[in-house]
């Protein structure tokens, strides 16, 4: 789910890969430390609970963290915090994709409906390569959910939800034709949730086991999960909350406990600033896909366009061009971002309490990270 706290917001108030990543337009210069701290603060401020933060220059880091880990507390949220990672989970996803396309077990041209018949209307018309880089044109399920602030949405905090009842969820909805496959972006959480059918069809495991096996196990992200079903974070986190109306008024529930099966392989995955940082590094460095792949990753779907296939970048004030992801699980929200080279890296994690949008507050703050002094 990716920015959905911006809609709730409204609603109640690499060395060896180099050559594959094009070169930044400035180099980074050293983070200031007291304007990041003054830019945590920004954030802290923007509408959060919580926020945690960790900026990489070179061999030095740089943490802060703000707020409370609990409403009615005075307990910061504690370094090395998990939480929900929400659409960071699509760039794993779509590393395990590009790896079976290395292995020839997968191409990305194969139309969706080689491998999965019967799953979406098209699926002869629609490529593995559109599922990834959002051109598909497939309705996003997300928008035929009860959302908050409805009391409605409580309903599915223990629901377990299968992919291919999401996925039919959006399939069944009938908005007007739209420009065909692979002309225009749409970000749909749908995509993602068929890729991970798709690697299941082409492994003959489940999405996440790949994922483990091929990513958060070699890698050593000993903090980085994918829950399934199960509803709890386990290790040390601060609280999430949603808003919900009730007699008129909106008031912040607790749902740091939820079934993740919501949000699925679209984006279920627990994980810690470090180990994000950590994935991010070696995504980057080639270590988990080679030149051509990490090439195709990092081009967009879409002329002038800033996500390829898993992956997006974004331009900051000083013309550094930075990679990464950024994830909105409902009660959590981060941003994590790397230099091509990976010497350089900044993530950000809220727990928003929906007064505003933090958006523009984090943007000023990945700025000064990168930009320095």
């Amino acid at each position: 789910m990716q920015r959905l706290g911006r809609l709730l917001a409204a609603a109640t108030t690499v060395a060896a890969c180099a050559v594959a990543v094009p070169a930044p337009a400035a180099e980074p210069r050293s983070p200031d430390p007291d304007r990041l701290s003054a830019r945590l603060d920004d954030v802290a401020a923007s509408g959060t609970v919580a926020a945690i933060a960790q900026v990489r220059d070179g061999r030095d880091t740089w943490r802060g963290v703000r707020g409370t880990s609990r409403l009615g507390t005075a307990q910061p949220p504690p370094w090395g915090s998990r939480f929900r990672i929400g659409s960071i989970t699509k760039t794993f996803l779509a590393t395990v994709v590009l790896q079976l396309v290395e292995e020839h077990r997968l191409r990305l041209d194969d139309p969706v409906a080689r491998w999965l018949p019967d799953a979406v209307p098209n699926g002869r018309g629609i490529t593995v390569r559109q599922l990834l880089d959002h051109t598909s044109g497939l309705y996003d399920y997300r928008l035929t959910l009860t959302l908050p602030p409805s009391p409605g949405f409580l309903e599915y905090r223990w629901r377990t939800w299968t992919p291919q009842e999401l996925v039919r969820r959006a399939v069944e909805q009938d908005p007007e034709p739209g420009p065909p496959p692979g002309s225009t972006f749409a970000y749909s959480n749908t995509n993602y949730l068929l890729l991970g059918e798709v690697v299941e069809a082409v492994t003959g495991r489940p999405y996440a086991r790949e994922v483990e096996r091929r990513v958060v196990e070699p890698l050593h992200l000993r903090h980085t999960s994918l829950p399934g079903a199960s509803p709890w974070i386990r290790g040390p986190h601060p609280h999430g909350y949603v808003p919900i109306r009730r007699d008129g008024q909106d008031r912040l529930v607790d749902l740091t406990a939820m079934n993740p099966t919501l949000f699925g392989a679209a984006g279920e995955m627990i994980s810690t600033i470090p180990d994000l940082e950590r994935f991010f590094a070696a995504l980057l460095r080639g270590r988990l896909l080679g030149p051509r792949m990490l090439g195709e990753m990092t081009t967009p779907g879409t002329e002038h366009g800033t996500y390829g296939l898993g992956l997006a970048w974004r331009d900051t004030a000083c013309g550094i061009r930075v990679y990464g992801n950024d994830g909105d699980a409902l009660t959590f929200q981060s941003w994590s971002f790397a230099t091509a080279d990976a010497r350089h890296q900044a993530t950000v994690v809220v727990t928003p309490d929906f007064r505003g949008d933090p958006d523009a507050a984090v943007d000023a703050f990945l700025d000064d990270a990168f930009c320095g002094r």
